[in-house]
C-alpha cells in the first residue's frame, strides 16, 4: 500500500513537472509578440551606445590617447551581439507567420520555440552588456616619449609656427622639416617649445633627442649629444671613433620612432655619418632641424620648409612692452610714443626687440629714449653693436665669397624699406665691376641673379615683390644695419661707405665727408644745389637720385677721377648737366631717368667708358646733339623714353621719327639691352630691318602713330628678347592684327616661339581699339594694363579665336597661365575678359577702374590661388559683378578690397 501510495505521489509529480516545463517553453513561444518588439528597441539601443563609445575611442586616438583595452573588448563584443540580434530580428515576421499558421500544434511549434528561446535570451544578454557600457574613460594619455626638457624664452607670435611644425609631426609623409630665417628671428626658441611640447602632449614617439650643430660642426660632438639621450655617456664610448659611435647610435635607433631636433644647421650634416636612420613614412620617425639658408633646406632633404617671418608691427610691439615692462613705460606719459619708435627701429625682429627692450628697461627719462632712438638711427647702440650685429654677421661671414659680400654690402645704399629693382641693382654692380666674370650685362645677369638668390636663400635680402612687371628685392632694416655697421667697424679701409639716405639734408654733405669716401649714398633728401667742388679721389659711386636738384656747378664733377655710378634720377627739377661733367673719363653707369634736363650736353663726348645710360621718362628731353649717342663705343645698356614732342633741328637726333637715332645706335656694336620708343611704322620697319636691334630691344614703347589703322602684331615676333611692350596714343589703331609674315614663318614655329619672352604690356589711350585678343600668343605674360581705351569692348575675343588657332595651330589655348597683375581702368565700354573661367595660377591683384559695363570676371571656384589674389575697385562696381553661383561668389568675397572708400 505504501508503495502505491509513492509510486502514485511520484506519478503526480512527474506530471506537475512534465507541466511546468511545458508551459515554461510554451511562454518562449507565446511571448514572442513581446520579446521581439523588445528585442528590435535593444537591439537600436546596442547600436546607438556602439556608436557613441566607437566616436569617444576614435577622438581619443587622434589626441594620440590610448584606448583601454577593457573598452575595446566591450566593443568587440557588442559588434557580435548586434550582428546576432539583427539575424534575429530580420527573422521574426517568418516565425511569427509560421506561428499563427499553425498554432501551438504545428510542426514548426519545436522551432518557434528555439526562436523564442534564443531571442529571449539575447533579450537579456544585451540588457547585461548594456549596463557593463557606461565608461566613465574610454583611454588614457600614452607614455611621453622620453625627452628632455629645456629651459625656453617666450614664444611671442611664434605659436602659429610651432601649430604648424606640429602638423609636420602628425602628417605621416612629412619625414623632414627645415625651419630656417633670419639670425635672431625665434628658429631656436621654436625648436625648444617644440622639444618641450613632447613632454606634455601624448605621442607615441620612443625618443626625442635634441643637438646643437652651429657653424663648423663636429660630427663627433654631435653624436656625443646624440649618444647622451640614449645612454652611451661613459668615456669608453666618447673614446670609440666616428664610426663605431655611428654603428652604435644606428643600431638603437633603428628600432624605435625617433624625433631628432638639430639646431642651427650651416651646411648639410651627413646623418649615415652620425649614425641617423633617415626618416620615412614607414619607420614613422622625424627629423626638424633649423637654419639661416634656403639651401641647407634643400641640401638635406626636408620635404617641408618653413620660413621664420619676423613679428607684425601689433606683435613685436606687444613684446618690447613685455621686456621694457609696465613700470617703466609709465614712468612719463612720452615715452610710450617714444618706445614705439625704438621698437619700431627693431624690424620686428624678437633678438633685436628683446636686447633693446630689457637695455631700456631701466631707462625713465625722455633724454635716454631719445638718444637710443638717435643712436639706433646711427646704428651706434652699444647693445645692438654687441649683441645682435654680431650674430647676424655670422650670415654675413658665411657668404662663399668676397663678391657676394661686397654685393650685400651695397645695399645698404638704398633708404629702409626700399623696394630695390633686381635687374637695376646686377646693372649697377656690373659698372661697379663687382661682376667680374663677365665682360657683357647679358651673360653678368646671370651671374647677378645667383647671388641675388643667394642672399634671399640666406635670409640677408627679402622679396620685395612685382611692381609693374619687374621684380624687387628689400633689405631688412636691422640687416640693413648690420651692413652698415660692418663697414665702419671691419671694412673701413677698403669699403669706406658714406651714407645719409633720408636725412632731411637740405645742403650737400661738408666736402671733409667726400674725401675718403669709396661708395657715397644722399637719396631722399632735399638738396637743391650741388655747389661746391668736393676732392673725391677714391669715389666711385654716388647716388643723388630723389632730392630736389635744380641746379649743379661746373667744377662739381671735376675732382672724381674714379666716380664709375652717377645715379642722378628722379630729380624732375633739375633742367640741365654741368659742361664739367667730361671730367668723369671713368664713368660706366648714367642715371639721368625721371629728371627736368632738355638737353643733353656735348661734352658727354668724354665719358668714353660708358656702359648704361638711362634717358627713361625724361619728358622735357628736346635735344640730343648729332653724333653724341654714336661716341658710347662700349655702350651695352642705353634707354630712352617719353621725351617731349619733335623738335625740327638738323642737329638733333630726336628730331623726326627717331630715324637719326636708330642710325646712330646701329654703330653700337656692344649693345646688349635696348629700351626705345618709336612714333611711326617707318621707324618701326628701319628698327625690325636690322639684326642686332631684333636681339638687343627688350622694351619698346610705340607712341602717338596715326598713319596705320592696322597693326600687324606678328612683325614684332622676332624680337628675341622683347620682355616690355607699350602702345600709346595711337589713336588711330582700330585693330591689331595677327597675320604670319611669310618671311618669318617655318616648320618649327609653335605656340611658345610667339612672344615667348613678353612679360609686361600696357595699352593706353588707343581710343579704336576694341579687343587685344593677340596677348594670347604671348604665354608668360606676368602683367597687363589696359587705360582709357574708350571703345575697347573685349580684352580677349571668342570671334578671334579661329584667328589665333590659325597662328599657333591650338584651337583652345589657355592664357593667362603666368599673369600676376591685371590692371583695367577707364574702359567705359568694356564687357568682357574673357569669356569662360580661366585657371589664373599666378594671379596676385586684379585692379577694376570705372569699367562700369564690366559685370562678370574670368574667374570660378577652381580659379586663381585664392588666398593670394586681391581685387581691387569699388564698392558699387563689386556689388553688381555676377557670377556663375554663389558658392564661387563666396569664395573670392574676402578677396576683395576698395582702395577708394
Amino acid at each position: 500500500m505504501v508503495n502505491c501510495c509513492s509510486v502514485q505521489w511520484s506519478f503526480e509529480n512527474f506530471l506537475l513537472r512534465g507541466w511546468g516545463f511545458i508551459v515554461s517553453h510554451a511562454n518562449y513561444v507565446w511571448k514572442l509578440k513581446q520579446t521581439l518588439p523588445a528585442l528590435s528597441a535593444a537591439l537600436q539601443e546596442m547600436t546607438a551606445q556602439r556608436n557613441d563609445v566607437r566616436r569617444q575611442v576614435d577622438l581619443a586616438e587622434q589626441r594620440l590617447l590610448k584606448p583601454f583595452e577593457q573598452v575595446q573588448l566591450w566593443l568587440l563584443k557588442a559588434e557580435t551581439m548586434i550582428t546576432e540580434a539583427q539575424e534575429l530580428v530580420s527573422n521574426g515576421p517568418q516565425q511569427m507567420n509560421n506561428l499563427c499558421l499553425g498554432g501551438c500544434a504545428s510542426k514548426s511549434c519545436l522551432s518557434s520555440y528555439k526562436f523564442g528561446k534564443k531571442v529571449a535570451k539575447m533579450l537579456q544578454e544585451i540588457s547585461h552588456h548594456k549596463s557593463k557600457g557606461a565608461f566613465e574613460k574610454v583611454a588614457v594619455n600614452q607614455p611621453a616619449a622620453s625627452v628632455v626638457v629645456r629651459p625656453v624664452e617666450q614664444a611671442v607670435a611664434l605659436e602659429s609656427t610651432i601649430q604648424k611644425v606640429w602638423g609636420c609631426i602628425v602628417e605621416t609623409d612629412v619625414g623632414i622639416v627645415g625651419l630656417y630665417g633670419l639670425g635672431g628671428v625665434g628658429k631656436t626658441t621654436i625648436l625648444t617649445k617644440l622639444n618641450n611640447k613632447f613632454s606634455t602632449t601624448p605621442n607615441n614617439f620612443d625618443v626625442v633627442i635634441w643637438a646643437l650643430v652651429s657653424k663648423d660642426y663636429d660630427v663627433g660632438k654631435i653624436q656625443d649629444r646624440i649618444g647622451g639621450n640614449l645612454g652611451f655617456s661613459d668615456d669608453s664610448w666618447k673614446h670609440k671613433s666616428v664610426e663605431e659611435k655611428a654603428v652604435d647610435i644606428y643600431g638603437v635607433l633603428r628600432n624605435k620612432k625617433f624625433v631628432v631636433l638639430l639646431d642651427d644647421l650651416w651646411e648639410r650634416v651627413n646623418l649615415n655619418q652620425v649614425g641617423i636612420p633617415k626618416p620615412s613614412q614607414e619607420n614613422g620617425s622625424k627629423l626638424i632641424f633649423t637654419t639661416r639658408s634656403l639651401e641647407v633646406c634643400g641640401e638635406m632633404g626636408a620635404r617641408k620648409k618653413i620660413k621664420v617671418e619676423c613679428l607684425e608691427s601689433e606683435k613685436a610691439w606687444e613684446l618690447f612692452q613685455n621686456e621694457v615692462g609696465y613700470e617703466t613705460l609709465n614712468s612719463h606719459p612720452d615715452i610710450p610714443n617714444l618706445a614705439k619708435q625704438v621698437a619700431e627701429r627693431c624690424g620686428g625682429l624678437p633678438l633685436a626687440l628683446i636686447t633693446i627692450g630689457r637695455a631700456m628697461a631701466c631707462k625713465t627719462t625722455l633724454g635716454e629714449w631719445k638718444y637710443a632712438i638717435e643712436m639706433l638711427k646711427r646704428c651706434a647702440l652699444s647693445k645692438m653693436e654687441n649683441e645682435v650685429f654680431p650674430l647676424l654677421k655670422f650670415s654675413y661671414d658665411n657668404l662663399p665669397n668676397a663678391t657676394m659680400r661686397s654685393c650685400l654690402l651695397y645695399c645698404c645704399l638704398h633708404p629702409e624699406d626700399y623696394c630695390i629693382p633686381k635687374k637695376r641693382l646686377v646693372e649697377y654692380w656690373f659698372c661697379e665691376g663687382l661682376l667680374h666674370e663677365f665682360d657683357r650685362i647679358s651673360e653678368a645677369q646671370m651671374q647677378g641673379d645667383n647671388i641675388i638668390s643667394s642672399l634671399l636663400n640666406a635670409c640677408l635680402l627679402e622679396n620685395g615683390g612685382v611692381i609693374n612687371g619687374e621684380d624687387y628685392v628689400k633689405m631688412h632694416d636691422v640687416i640693413r644695419d648690420m651692413a652698415l655697421w660692418i663697414i665702419r667697424e671691419f671694412e673701413a679701409t677698403e669699403n669706406n661707405f658714406f651714407v645719409k639716405v633720408g636725412a632731411q639734408l637740405f645742403e650737400e654733405p661738408d666736402v671733409k665727408a667726400w674725401e675718403s669716401a669709396k661708395r657715397m649714398s644722399v637719396m631722399e633728401n632735399k638738396i637743391a644745389v650741388l655747389k661746391e667742388t668736393p676732392n673725391c679721389p677714391n669715389l666711385q659711386t654716388l647716388f643723388l637720385s630723389r632730392n630736389k636738384l635744380k641746379a649743379i656747378s661746373g667744377g662739381f664733377f671735376q675732382c672724381m677721377p674714379h666716380l664709375s655710378v652717377l645715379d642722378l634720377s628722379t630729380n624732375y627739377e633739375l633742367r640741365a648737366l654741368p659742361k664739367g661733367i667730361s671730367e668723369l673719363i671713368s664713368l660706366e653707369c648714367l642715371d639721368l631717368s625721371r629728371t627736368g634736363i632738355e638737353e643733353l650736353p656735348i661734352e658727354l663726348k668724354s665719358l668714353t667708358k660708358l656702359k648704361l645710360l638711362d634717358l627713361s621718362c625724361m619728358f622735357n628731353l628736346r635735344k640730343i646733339p648729332q653724333h653724341l649717342i654714336s661716341c658710347f663705343s662700349k655702350l651695352q645698356i642705353f634707354r630712352i623714353s617719353a621725351f617731349s614732342k619733335d623738335y625740327p633741328n638738323e642737329d638733333n637726333v630726336l628730331s623726326g621719327g627717331n630715324e637719326k637715332l636708330i642710325e646712330e645706335l646701329k654703330g653700337l656694336q656692344r649693345l646688349d639691352i635696348l629700351r626705345i620708343q618709336i612714333k611711326s611704322m617707318f621707324c618701326l620697319e628701319r628698327l625690325l630691318s636690322f639684326n642686332l636691334f631684333r636681339c638687343w630691344t627688350q622694351a619698346l614703347e610705340l607712341v602717338d602713330f596715326r598713319e596705320s589703322e592696322v597693326l600687324n602684331v606678328l612683325c614684332l615676333e622676332n624680337l628675341e628678347r622683347l620682355q616690355t611692350l607699350h602702345i600709346s596714343n595711337c589713336k588711330s589703331i582700330k585693330e591689331i592684327k595677327m597675320e604670319k609674315l611669310h618671311s618669318l614663318v617655318s616648320s618649327s614655329t609653335n605656340y611658345t616661339s610667339y612672344f615667348h619672352t613678353l612679360s609686361q604690356v600696357r595699352i593706353f589711350c588707343c581710343d579704336s581699339l576694341r579687343d587685344i585678343t593677340w596677348l594670347i600668343l604671348a604665354p608668360n605674360l606676368r602683367t597687363l594694363s589696359v587705360i582709357a581705351c574708350g571703345k575697347m569692348e573685349e580684352i580677349l575675343s571668342e570671334g578671334k579665336l579661329g584667328e589665333v588657332a590659325g597662328v599657333i595651330g591650338i584651337s583652345d589655348p589657355k592664357p593667362f597661365l603666368k599673369l600676376e597683375t591685371l590692371s583695367l581702368q577707364l574702359l567705359l565700354k568694356l564687357k568682357s575678359i574673357y569669356w569662360d573661367a580661366l585657371p589664373f595660377p599666378c594671379l596676385q591683384l586684379i585692379h577694376i577702374l570705372k569699367c562700369k559695363e564690366l559685370k562678370k570676371l574670368p574667374l570660378d571656384s577652381n580659379s586663381a590661388k585664392v588666398n593670394q589674389l586681391r581685387i581691387e575697385g569699388s564698392k558699387g562696381w563689386w556689388s553688381t559683378v555676377e557670377w556663375e553661383n554663389k558658392a564661387s561668389r563666396d569664395v573670392f568675397l574676402p578677396s576683395f578690397k576698395s582702395p577708394y572708400e
